[in-house]
């Protein structure tokens, strides 16, 4: 026998299905099909994880495997310990409990927000070890090539007997955590509302789940997509202004993909009004990638949205979903059929235009949440926030972006930054270096965690003008062109306000008089729903909105 005779001899090719079906030996007796009594939920953890495990934990930044977090940090750490975490959001206290506890060690995510000041504080203290900092779709990305998960431990509305999942609204990135775990033969754990004779869409199927367990309350859902229109500001409507007359008219946008601030609440509120006014319905915002925001509710009674596909479902809008098939993606049943790692696609791909915002800027442009002692991670934010150059479909847009001639050019993707000139606390957004550096240096990151990058970014506006930077020249130009537009934060006191006519006779920059919008003219009674409850109206009562949103 030879020595390559000898090697194909001993090679074991179902090491992983092996280690799976001799765990899942260890808690059959507590099975029944694949259901598990709740009380069991700690010992068969115990049984089921092993020590330095990948494990991937639904903990988006609106669905919570609420149950099966806490049973995780409850587990002894002398059987479990030293796992490698795959969280996309870290949004729960016991998201951050299992490293102090020493459950887990290595984390690989993508967004901290409510847990950003503690996981910065944690990573310094060395309790932390951090893989990288991902967006989500680079994190989903990962976990099919080299973070393959052993565990997987998701949430469901309902299971069958059989052990098939209905995701209900929210189905948001479960399928892409149980598939990269199911057919690498890891252990898919479910924690689920209830179990019922029949579903209405079976959108798991059980032969893709090995434990279910009927939670003791549902999971945590959150409605972060909801934005009150009685909190939007006369300056967000003049910026909100700005967008609609000189980027979303001028470059004809007809699909994109929206942050949740007010300001981008202000442009949807809009539409139905001034955007009406300037005879755009039917040339502009007609396709989007977006949560089902209650503010795109007049936008889409009065005509203007023809699709949109979603990240995840939103708390009070399951009725009015329901009634509207022609516009979202929903199954026979009706209810809304989100997918979070197919929408970060389409907002990466889909979409002529992406519009967020972000806490600082510097001035080049490059961008970034994270602030001093604030962790807060990207979200998807950089996959739909950035031109991807793997683009080959054309649309007006897009092909406006050509800047240079030649027989080989490409159109690029819009990348909006609508920032105010102050943050909160009288805190500059356009500072000379951004806090991310030195955060990333304290954290010991490799590279300083930048959410967009300043070469990505074709249009910043503010509540002084817009700078068009996909025109500029070169470096210097980008950066007059932000300084014009920057008011009386540093960078803008040390502009030179000579040079504005001529960065104006260029088409670096607009203030609103350049684009026809008189700054009195931005007022409150612009908006289509002033309220909330103006909302549940345009709906027809269909929408439902959460009780701390109702004031009437």
């Amino acid at each position: 026998m030879n020595v390559v005779e000898q090697l194909q001899e001993v090679r074991i090719w179902t090491k992983r299905r092996d280690e799976k079906n001799r765990r899942m030996s260890l808690v059959k007796s507590w099975l029944r099909g694949s259901i598990l009594p709740a009380d069991h939920i700690v010992d068969a953890m115990e049984a089921l994880i092993s020590p330095g495990d990948k494990v991937a934990l639904e903990g988006n930044n609106q669905k919570q495997a609420t149950f099966l977090s806490g049973a995780l940090s409850k587990l002894d750490t002398h059987k479990v310990n030293n796992l490698h975490m795959l969280i996309s959001s870290i949004s729960r206290p016991e998201h951050l409990d299992i490293f102090e506890k020493g459950i887990a060690r290595r984390l690989d995510f993508a967004y901290a927000g409510p847990q950003s000041l503690r996981i910065a504080q944690m990573i310094e203290d060395g309790l932390i070890e951090v893989g990288a900092i991902h967006t989500y779709l680079e994190l989903y990305g990962r976990m099919f090539i080299d973070l393959i998960p052993n565990i997987a431990l998701v949430a469901a509305d309902k299971a069958d007997l059989a052990g098939n999942l209905y995701t209900g609204p929210n189905t948001e990135e479960t399928p892409t955590l149980v598939e990269a775990t199911a057919f690498s033969n890891g252990i898919v754990i479910v924690q689920v509302n209830e179990i019922v004779d029949e579903l209405p869409r079976v959108d798991i199927p059980a032969s893709w789940v090995d434990v279910i367990v009927v939670a003791d309350k549902p999971y945590q859902l959150e409605a972060l997509f909801t934005r009150d229109p009685r909190q939007i500001t006369e300056m967000q409507i003049l910026m909100a202004m700005m967008a609609i007359r000189g980027v979303y008219e001028r470059h004809q946008v007809m699909s994109l993909n929206h942050g949740i601030g007010f300001n981008t609440a202000a442009i949807e509120l809009l539409l139905p009004t001034y955007g009406a006014s300037l005879g755009l319905r039917g040339k502009i915002c007609k396709h989007w990638a977006l949560n089902p925001h209650p503010t795109l509710i007049p936008a889409i009674e009065s005509g203007w949205v023809e699709s949109i596909h979603c990240f995840g479902g939103e708390v009070g809008m399951e009725a009015y979903i329901a009634a509207r098939p022609d516009i979202f993606f929903t199954g026979k049943d009706g209810s809304l059929r989100s997918n979070r790692a197919y929408c970060q696609m389409a907002g990466m791909y889909g979409v002529d235009l992406f519009i967020g915002s972000t806490l600082q800027m510097d001035e080049e442009g490059n961008s970034s949440a994270v602030t001093s002692g604030r962790l807060a991670g990207f979200g998807g934010a950089p996959n739909m926030g950035s031109d991807p150059h793997g683009r080959r479909h054309s649309s007006p847009a897009w092909l406006d972006m050509i800047s240079n001639e030649g027989p080989i050019v490409r159109g690029k993707k819009l990348v909006v930054q609508m920032v105010e000139t102050f943050q909160k606390g009288d805190q500059p957004t356009f500072v000379e270096y951004l806090d991310a550096i030195a955060v990333g240096q304290d954290a010991n990151l490799p590279i300083a965690p930048v959410m967009i990058y300043g070469d990505d970014v074709t249009h910043v506006i503010t509540e002084e003008g817009i700078a068009y930077l996909y025109k500029a020249q070169n470096l210097e130009e980008r950066k007059l062109a932000l300084a014009a537009i920057a008011g009386v934060t540093p960078l803008g006191r040390n502009h030179n306000l000579s040079l504005n006519e001529q960065l104006r006779k260029d088409g670096l920059i607009a203030f609103p008089e350049d684009l026809g919008i008189r700054r009195i003219d931005a007022k409150r009674s612009l908006l289509a729903a002033k309220s909330v409850e103006e909302l549940v109206e345009w709906s027809d009562g269909l929408y439902k909105p959460p009780g701390k949103f109702c004031s009437w």
